[in-house]
């Protein structure tokens, strides 16, 4: 594939802050093959004009709407359900792109024949100042360390839809993602992580990522009701998380 379409999946919840600066840095990819799906999520201020609006202004942006709120999982798979590219691709509504993320991910996954890429991001405010922290990604993510931990920033994450088939979301409203790459890490293989950073994370207050009760709920709910693990090898799988993240996974961070 010389110049395969990539569809990046774009959900939209009461973003109108945010929604702007991240479909820009999708705009201004020095890769141009692409198309962006924006599914609001039943916003109640101006994400869906302001969407509506860089939509008229660039025919490879397209709007989807929800009629009630679904949350993050459902509007993801209704993207993924209409994408038509060879290789899918997210970004949440209120991070953003560096320019020269999908071409140099597209030709590491060509030139290496990777299924599954995903990179280094820099962490930032909710005003998009630098919190002056990069999560460094892994240079390589095989299924195992991927269930102990989700260590591939989902904003980051591509896969080849081509070579895996559509891979879509659990429907539920957190840690769906981490389900994703799950599923999508055993099919293909393990992910390439570049060690450049990519992206921009915004860390907004009352995030799943800032909240650790919840955190720890939604996880069991991975192990326990999507993979389908039994009650007690839940629990073990807990326990292991809890070392790696907390542990382990803080060597990642990196301070700049």
């Amino acid at each position: 594939m010389e110049n395969p379409l990539v569809s990046v999946i774009m959900p939209a919840f009461n973003a109108e802050n945010f929604i702007e600066a991240a479909v820009n840095s999708v705009i201004v990819q020095t890769y141009s093959n692409w198309e962006l799906f924006i599914i609001d999520d039943a916003s109640t201020d101006t994400t869906i004009s302001k969407a509506e609006k860089l939509a008229k202004q660039d025919f490879r942006i397209k709007i989807l709407q929800n009629q009630n709120n679904f949350g993050t999982g459902i509007s993801r798979n209704k993207g993924i359900k209409a994408a038509q590219g060879d290789f899918i691709a997210f970004l949440d509504a209120d991070d953003q792109w560096k320019p020269g993320k999908l071409e140099i991910q597209l030709k590491m996954m060509q030139h290496q024949d990777v299924a599954v890429c995903f990179s280094s991001y820099l962490q930032i405010d909710e005003n998009g100042n630098s919190r002056n922290e990069i999560i460094e990604a892994l240079p390589v993510l095989t299924y195992q360390k991927l269930l102990k931990s989700n260590y591939l920033g989902n904003l980051t994450g591509i896969y080849n839809a081509k070579k895996l088939g559509k891979i879509y979301a659990p429907e539920i409203r957190k840690r769906q993602d981490w389900a994703l790459w799950l599923e999508a890490v055993e099919k293909g293989g393990p992910a390439v992580g570049i060690q450049k950073c990519l992206a921009k994370y915004r860390v907004r207050k009352g995030s799943i990522s800032g909240n650790k009760v919840e955190m720890l709920k939604y996880n069991f709910n991975i192990y326990h009701k999507f993979l389908g693990f039994s009650f007690p090898k839940s629990l073990g799988y807990m326990l292991v998380f809890l070392n790696e993240h907390f542990l382990v996974k803080p060597k990642q961070v990196k301070k700049i």
